[in-house]
């Protein structure tokens, strides 16, 4: 190669796991994003994250229980618009557009209410949303900080 030949750098994309240590998700997935703004990375994504090993054993020993066995259910008697309209399924529905902003990404707007009048309104992407214990993890685009947050402090998520 001659001295006045440059050569032009390339970008290239990669796929990887990373196992960090932290006393919940949030901090954990916190370090990761820490690391990830202080290195010289041109962009990332977080696609997802878990706590090692739990879910896949609770699975797996859900599984080993479980029998097949044939269900009959019974008719419904009353019309379908009355079952759509059942607290479950708006539960569910609620539930459901969580996971639906998590899953793609999207920038939203966090109304949250920490109590003594004190109101959040946060520019942020979900993160984790863990519905046994109504925590969702948020990143905070602006001051670029993982936090988490009960579901009975958010008062909306705005487009």
């Amino acid at each position: 190669m001659k001295p006045t030949q440059t050569i032009t750098p390339k970008s290239y994309v990669f796929q990887v796991e990373l196992l960090v240590e932290g006393s919940s998700n949030g901090a954990a997935l916190e370090k990761i994003i820490h690391a990830l703004n202080e290195s010289p990375l041109l962009d990332y994504r977080i696609l997802s994250g878990i706590q090692l090993g739990q879910l896949i054993d609770e699975r797996k020993s859900e599984a080993d229980t479980l029998v097949s066995v044939p269900v009959t259910m019974p008719e419904p008697t009353q019309p379908d618009h009355a079952a759509d309209s059942s607290p479950a399924n708006e539960q569910s529905d609620g539930f459901d557009s969580i996971r639906k902003y998590m899953k793609s990404n999207k920038l939203i707007r966090l109304i949250v209410n920490k109590g003594f009048g004190v109101k959040l309104s946060i520019p942020c992407r979900i993160i984790n949303f863990d519905d046994q214990t109504s925590v969702v993890t948020i990143y905070h685009v602006d001051e670029k900080q993982v936090y988490t947050f009960r579901l009975n402090e958010i008062e909306d998520f705005q487009e």
